[in-house]
């Protein structure tokens, strides 16, 4: 099978490529073509990918490509990562936003809106290259905002475009551990949209285990969630919600936090991966263990701001590992094999969640085979739960209507209608600073 990563210099690639390493069956990725808009991205990742497959005798191939229709032809599956605007794009919403007093995180609030306005346009294009030049490939989007991108490809592509997300298999394995279960074993109620999403159950042989886990004080406190969110909040909820769900419902000590820190994140991650890949440029250094040192630094200091805001401390080291790649080759693995299994994934809802249309996607269990992702039944969410999922639905409304009118007025709505964007005044505002430093948002008119 043929792989096309979109965003193939990207730094997170090596993690999907080591999965691939490790899949020696029948039936496997063979060929990986690597695509990016930047050649000096593009060779360090491939000096990367290289040292990780020395020595392993049936190791993908690895191709490269800035062209993109070159890199679709012919593909199985696409794997979409893309960053539009680079990280310099995530610095400057955040920055914009925090300069309003608004949270600029880039998916969440703010900064998720100026990401995804310039995002969709790309997505969308892509999504009508692959229909015409790979109409049989499956895509996988990891792209951010992924719910909402996945939602902007599937009108074009149909359920041949899966959303997928690591916080949901992140938050159901810590949940799992906590308990001593095996999160294999485990089915996991989780239902929402990427990045808003609460597990409501964990079951292990048909006993639902999430009551003992809410009801034992020591026990929500001794986990990542427990401590980020306080365990009389989530003993309060019933439910534990997504670490992303912290931006929400701790706004106020988050966007304080997030104004007298040193760095976003996204300038340091602008600053750190701008040394990685000079340093990687250099063919005297070693790529694989320069990316593993960076790689660790990364994960160490993810949601830093978030956790020292709760007081949570630093992060598990269970948790340091990712966890996406893992999820993409489990379904790339159903899809192709027909080896069915079970993903929180994001797709179309149906008939899902009855407080949603059946385009919306959103992010819940899935059955996956070679049909692809199939919904699991839920059960409705509770009243403040629905009306969060519905509020920020409508947002991501506006910017797909936005994206494609290329209308001001729909961008300006969509942040005004944002729970965490609390003036139109600051919509306004919003609008004028994000298209004074994004080229990419110049169609809004």
């Amino acid at each position: 099978m043929r792989l096309t990563i979109l965003g193939g210099g990207g730094f997170r690639v090596p993690l999907v490529y080591g999965a691939l390493l490790g899949d020696h069956a029948e039936g496997r990725v063979t060929r990986v073509v690597l695509h990016d808009v930047d050649d000096r991205r593009l060779y360090a990742v491939a000096r990367v990918l290289a040292e990780q497959a020395a020595g392993v005798a049936d190791a993908p191939e690895v191709s490269t490509t800035t062209d993109l229709d070159e890199a679709l032809r012919g593909a199985d599956f696409v794997f979409s990562a893309i960053r539009v605007g680079g990280l310099e794009g995530r610095a400057n919403d955040e920055r914009v936003a925090l300069a309003e007093g608004v949270l600029g995180q880039e998916t969440v609030g703010a900064g998720g809106i100026a990401y995804g306005l310039r995002t969709v346009p790309v997505a969308v294009d892509i999504a009508r290259r692959v229909a015409r030049l790979a109409p049989d490939a499956w895509v996988i989007n990891f792209t951010n905002p992924a719910g909402l991108v996945t939602e902007a490809m599937s009108r074009h592509l149909g359920d041949r475009v899966i959303g997928i997300c690591d916080s949901p298999v992140g938050l159901g394995r810590r949940i799992a551990r906590v308990l001593g279960a095996d999160p294999r074993e485990a089915w996991i109620d989780y239902v929402g949209l990427n990045h808003l999403g609460w597990v409501r159950g964990l079951y292990v042989k048909g006993r639902d285990e999430l009551p003992r886990l809410l009801g034992d004080l020591p026990l929500l406190g001794s986990f990542e969630e427990g401590r980020l969110f306080g365990a009389d909040w989530l003993q309060s909820l019933g439910a534990v919600p997504n670490e992303y769900l912290h931006y929400y419902y701790f706004n106020r000590e988050t966007v304080r936090a997030y104004q007298q820190a040193e760095k976003t994140r996204g300038a340091f991650l602008h600053d750190q991966q701008a040394r990685f890949y000079t340093q990687v440029g250099n063919p005297d250094i070693p790529a694989l263990a320069t990316w593993d040192r960076t790689r660790a630094e990364r994960e160490a200091t993810y949601m830093a701001e978030n956790r020292e805001t709760a007081g949570a401390g630093d992060r598990d080291e269970d948790d340091l590992s990712g966890g996406y790649e893992k999820v993409a080759l489990a379904l790339m693995r159903a899809v192709a094999r027909d080896e069915r299994t079970t993903l929180i994934l994001n797709v179309r809802n149906r008939s899902t969640l009855s407080a949603l249309d059946g385009d919306a996607v959103i992010e819940v269990p899935c059955l996956v085979d070679a049909q692809g992702a199939h919904p699991v039944s839920v059960d409705p969410l509770p009243d403040h739960a629905t009306g969060l999922v519905c509020a920020v639905k409508a947002v991501e409304r506006e910017v797909l209507r936005a994206a494609e009118s290329g209308s001001r007025t729909h961008a300006v709505k969509a942040f005004a209608l944002h729970p965490l964007v609390d003036s139109v005044n600051v919509a306004h505002r919003l609008v004028d600073g994000y298209t004074a430093v994004h080229p990419g948002l110049a169609y809004l008119k």
